[in-house]
């Protein structure tokens, strides 16, 4: 494993499986109430790899659409920004997903889903493309194919067969309640999820739905109960969170004017990832210094993301989030940066 980001080997940096939607976003309300809605590509995954992609990794999707004009585009848009799309299956007996959002004065989302079933959950344990598995460095999925079958059981599968080929897996939870049965259900998959974690990508919310905790709390836990390599709490507002066994460092979010959070947390999980992928070393080994400046491309390019809409549209181009960055070193804007050392 410590190796294994060194590898010259691999045709893909990061492999994820996961849900691929097409998003409708409010963007105004008529005399009635009835919303007029933009269609953006969607789905976690998808906007994980394409932050990735932009931020020079090479990227995999596996997955399934509908074989209908919005699964046809999804997996155009996915080409378009990078992503290898063979592992894609389309099928002809059901849609695409879709999700209807709606955003709050705070930019902040609610959904509805179109999913009963949706492509992304009728993914088949048989439809799984093992070779793109083993030709990767990291391996990335989430709750939400972890909610129903046959979905589930083909998650499960892929992420066993990359823990035991020896990928680095990544998790983010990503909790959408309504689209399970029951909290408790949820509260089950994602915790046989961070059983076989390195490193999660996790929000305040999601761990005072799992533990009742704050951050800090939570942070030791992943990391002492759960074998985390590295957890990363995002917290709205407040910045994040990052934690491994040497330290932790809370970084502050810059002053933005969000109006729509949309992959937000997708894009700051897949920045991290970038930086950690540019360092070719193992993760237990980062440094405090090195979890910072890790965390702080991450939170700056989750915050600017959240001046335009969609997902993959809103991802800043590499060089504005370094040109933000150094600005805001140079300017004393990570003031209320909190480090702690654990050696100390």
């Amino acid at each position: 494993m410590n190796d294994m980001l060194k590898c010259q080997n691999n045709l893909y940096d990061v492999v994820a499986i996961g849900e691929l939607l097409v998003d409708f976003a409010a963007r105004s309300v008529d005399e009635q109430g009835y919303p007029t809605m933009k269609a953006n590509p969607g789905g976690a995954p998808g906007n994980f790899l394409a932050a990735l992609s932009r931020y020079g990794a090479k990227t995999a999707m596996i997955g399934k659409v509908g074989a209908d004009d919005f699964g046809k585009l999804l997996i155009t848009t996915l080409a378009q920004v990078g992503i290898e799309t063979s592992a894609i299956v389309s099928d002809d007996k059901v849609f695409t997903t879709l999700a209807f959002v709606s955003f709050d004065e705070k930019g902040e989302r609610s959904f509805n889903f179109a999913r009963k079933p949706g492509a992304d959950i009728c993914l088949t344990k048989k439809e799984i493309d093992t070779n793109v598995i083993e030709h990767c460095k990291i391996f990335h999925f989430g709750s939400v194919s972890l909610t129903d079958e046959p979905v589930r059981t083909a998650t499960q599968y892929a992420v066993e067969y990359a823990k035991n080929s020896g990928k680095l897996i990544t998790f983010d939870p990503n909790l959408r309640l309504n689209l399970w049965e029951d909290p408790q259900q949820a509260k089950q998959q994602i915790l046989w999820g961070l059983n076989y974690t390195d490193i999660v990508k996790i929000s305040d919310n999601e761990v005072e739905f799992l533990w009742g905790m704050y951050e800090v709390s939570a942070g030791q836990k992943l990391i002492r109960e759960y074998g985390v390599k590295l957890a990363m709490i995002t917290l709205g507002a407040r910045g994040s969170y990052l934690v491994n066994s040497k330290g932790s460092v809370y970084i502050p979010c810059p002053k933005v004017e969000p109006i729509d959070t949309t992959g937000a947390g997708d894009i700051f999980g897949a920045s991290a990832i970038s930086r950690i992928l540019a360092q070719s070393k193992s993760v237990e080994s980062f440094t405090v210094d090195e979890l910072l400046e890790i965390g702080k491309f991450a939170t700056v390019a989750a915050s600017l993301s959240t001046q335009a809409y969609g997902g993959i549209p809103s991802i800043v181009p590499l060089e504005q989030v370094q040109k933000t960055v150094c600005d805001l070193d140079e300017s004393n804007g990570f003031q209320t940066i909190k480090i702690n050392r654990f050696d100390e």
